[in-house]
């Protein structure tokens, strides 16, 4: 029997992070398993804590002044063995401490206390008597019994405006009760049956593929519109026939609708939805789900990686080259990765699926950790879109100041004759993306950020996109007093603006940060344009990825430049993968489709090999440069990041970080050392922010010798200091 455990308490505090060893109490010896949560004594005041098992042990060394175990909190661990075993893993290779794993693992709602949801719901009791045969009495009977246990007394009253004291009487002389009853938090809406398809030959090879592989690890390099969500389905049915479960990451909340409208109108509602849209309630409904083995199947953004299923069997990661699978908060974990991890730990199929993969990952499958399946024909015989592009150069000096050239112009025209959709897509939300003065070129910025400011005409403000901050727009410059204050940029809601003005009769919506903030919007505009009720769509990079509308026949681009010219080695990467996949919005249907992408860059490589959809031919070009210049996947980038309100403290401070780093890998020829030097964006919510970039080889024990030694140079001033160490970064700005 085991009579001591090691355990990780929950506080944040980095000096804190290790397994402290307990001992298990006589009453709870058999009782304490690996991944429980119990109470435990905690510092010189001995205030209880919530810690987690991570170890047991027969025995202990030192067991003088050894505190004891407090109590249990919950009947069954909320960790799993393999659970405990990856967030060792991703403490080592996230540098990252236990309790940032541990949370990720499991949502705040459960050590928050939260639990499941009740209700005291009106139903009937003994047949009416008496007085109470008569009016109202008779007809509040009559309704509750036609939906017995639907509303509570409060709810009824309110909706059906009866008196709550006629309720509260009936309920007295016991005509009418209450019972309790747990209420879901969770989407339990029916959807129209998605019946299964035909699979052609493509989609039939790749299942047949990979059920019979004794590889474990796939790559689905499928063009737009190949097919790929009905080869998941299939996938999840073998899963299903198997007993086995199944989770389906996705990038983006906006994608869910969709993705769930499908997966709920084949296999039923009995399917967990997790993302952070969600509340803490929603989360812990839907967490529990799959804890007690109610459902089978889970969507969802990268957090959902982490569900508790018991026997998982398959894990597909669609559009598996998006950056949002990083996350940018500690544990900086990649979904891809944790997916990796657990592929070997649950010895579960791994299938990762884009028209652009990544680069890491196509490297990976020409080195054989990934069996590559190509599909380069859109499903149902629909043929690619035929792709313009449009040098916006020559629309000036042909005299069009116009934001749309000739070509999306009479695109757009022509596709609202036909009744057909169009999507327009600019990767910057907002009206102008700056505001200056043309006199003496003074430009509005955030006062807690290094960023300019970006004008919304529907608040008539300028707000900050990264800290939030909003004030008034002046018409008299700041700075020499001028009035000559104009708007610089265009952002997608100058686009709709602009499409109200030139197409007045033509139904518009938007999908950006903006238009998304209210819970369920997402599913709203998706709808909406869905069933036809808009014929323009009007968004960021959030409608360039994984939508699937028949109607749209046309995509226009409207600056094909924004992510090309970023300070960023994956720029290009970016730019070829966002106009390859928002064109493979075009065309998925019966009709023709076509695609406009203007651009001041018309002679770039990158914009001719997505026009082409030539991704073998990008992939050449980008793996010889990342090579050359030794970017991932050939090496590893750590990026250090020191911030702080004082500038002058964090300046010295990680220039002292920087020298001693300098001094530790002066004598290893496989890591090179850059900076300090200030952030691509300098200030952050009044937080100066300066950063050192260490890139080469650099393995785990390494890592984790730099990060202590960080930590250990800036403890004495770490209240005014924040310390960020992430392991190759999605964004280097």
């Amino acid at each position: 029997m085991y009579q001591y455990a090691g355990v990780v308490v929950n506080n944040d505090s980095v000096q804190v992070d290790k397994v402290f060893t307990y001992k298990i109490p006589i009453n709870l010896i058999g009782s304490v398993h690996l991944g429980f949560r119990v109470k435990v004594p905690f510092g010189r005041g001995n205030k209880t804590l919530d810690a987690f098992v991570l170890e047991l042990y027969k025995q202990c060394e030192n067991v003088n002044n050894i505190k004891e175990i407090a109590s249990i909190c919950d009947e069954i661990p909320l960790l799993k063995i393999t659970d405990i075993e990856l967030i060792k893993i991703m403490k080592k290779k996230y540098l990252c401490t236990y309790l940032e794993c541990i949370k990720v693992i499991i949502p705040r709602g459960i050590t928050k206390g939260i639990k499941k949801k009740t209700a005291q719901l009106l139903t009937t009791c003994k047949e009416l008597e008496g007085k109470f045969l008569n009016e109202p009495y008779k007809n509040i009977y009559m309704m509750i019994q036609n939906d017995n246990m639907k509303y509570n007394k409060n709810e009824f009253s309110k909706l059906f405006n009866v008196s709550l004291s006629s309720i509260n009487t009936m309920i007295k002389h016991e005509f009418l009760g209450t019972k309790e009853v747990v209420i879901n938090r969770y989407n339990e809406k029916d959807y129209s049956r998605y019946e299964e398809k035909i699979l052609n030959e493509n989609q039939k090879k790749t299942v047949d593929l990979i059920m019979n592989s004794n590889n474990k690890k796939f790559l689905i390099h499928g063009v737009t519109g190949s097919g790929k969500t009905e080869i998941y389905m299939n996938l999840v049915s073998y899963m299903l026939k198997d007993n086995k479960q199944s989770i389906i990451l996705i990038p983006e909340i906006s994608l869910t609708p969709q993705m769930v409208e499908r997966f709920k109108g084949r296999f039923g509602r009995d399917i967990a939805v997790f993302h952070s849209r969600l509340s803490d309630g929603e989360r812990y409904d839907e967490w529990m789900r799959v804890k007690q083995g109610n459902v089978k199947i889970a969507i969802g953004a990268r957090s959902a990686i982490f569900l508790p299923f018991e026997d998982l069997g398959l894990i597909v990661i669609d559009e598996e080259h998006e950056a949002s699978y990083k996350s940018d908060s500690d544990p900086k974990f990649d979904a891809r990765e944790i997916a990796y991890m657990k592929c070997e730990l649950e010895n579960c199929i791994l299938i990762l699926g884009s028209a652009t993969p990544s680069i890491e990952s196509y490297y990976r499958s020409t080195i054989n950790e990934l069996e590559l399946i190509t599909i380069g024909e859109r499903a149902d015989g629909a043929s690619m879109p035929s792709v313009e592009i449009v040098d916006m150069r020559e629309e000036l000096m042909n005299n069009n100041r116009s934001i749309f050239s000739k070509s999306l112009f009479e695109g757009i025209t022509e596709s609202l004759r036909k009744h057909e959709q169009i999507i327009l897509f600019l990767n910057r939300r907002g009206f102008s993306t700056f505001v200056s003065c043309r006199k003496c070129g003074y430009v509005f910025k955030c006062k807690k950020c290094d960023i300019s400011l970006t004008y919304h005409s529907a608040s008539d403000y300028l707000t900050c996109h990264y800290c939030g901050e909003k004030e008034r727009i002046s018409k008299v410059c700041p700075s020499c007093g001028s009035t000559y204050v104009k708007y610089f940029g265009v952002g997608t809601e100058k686009i709709e603006q602009e499409i109200n003005r030139i197409f007045p009769s033509a139904r518009t919506l938007r999908m950006d940060f903006d238009t998304t903030r209210k819970k369920n919007s997402y599913e709203y505009i998706y709808n909406t344009f869905k069933n036809k009720q808009a014929d323009i769509l009007i968004g960021t990079q959030m409608v360039a990825k994984g939508l699937d509308f028949e109607n749209v026949t046309l995509v226009g681009v409207i600056a094909a430049d924004l992510s090309l010219n970023l300070p960023d080695y994956r720029a290009f990467e970016r730019t070829f993968q966002l106009l390859t996949q928002v064109s493979g919005r075009a065309g998925r249907g019966t009709k023709e489709g076509n695609v406009v992408i203007q651009t001041y860059s018309a002679d770039s490589l990158t914009l001719q090999y997505a026009a082409n959809n030539d991704y073998d031919s990008f992939y050449k070009d980008e793996i010889m440069m990342r090579r050359a210049m030794d970017y991932p996947p050939f090496t590893s980038i750590l990026v250090i990041t020191l911030s702080s309100e004082d500038e002058p403290l964090l300046i010295k401070s990680i220039q002292n970080v920087g020298e001693n780093l300098k001094y530790k890998i002066k004598d290893n020829d496989k890591i090179t050392l850059l900076g300090p030097c200030p952030c691509g964006i300098s200030k952050i919510k009044n937080f100066y922010r300066w950063q050192i970039i260490i890139k080469g080889n650099i393995e785990e024990a390494i890592a984790l010798e730099i990060k202590n030694s960080v930590y250990e140079l800036v403890k004495n001033v770490y209240t005014s200091i924040r310390v960020s160490i992430d392991v190759n970064p999605s964004n280097m700005i």
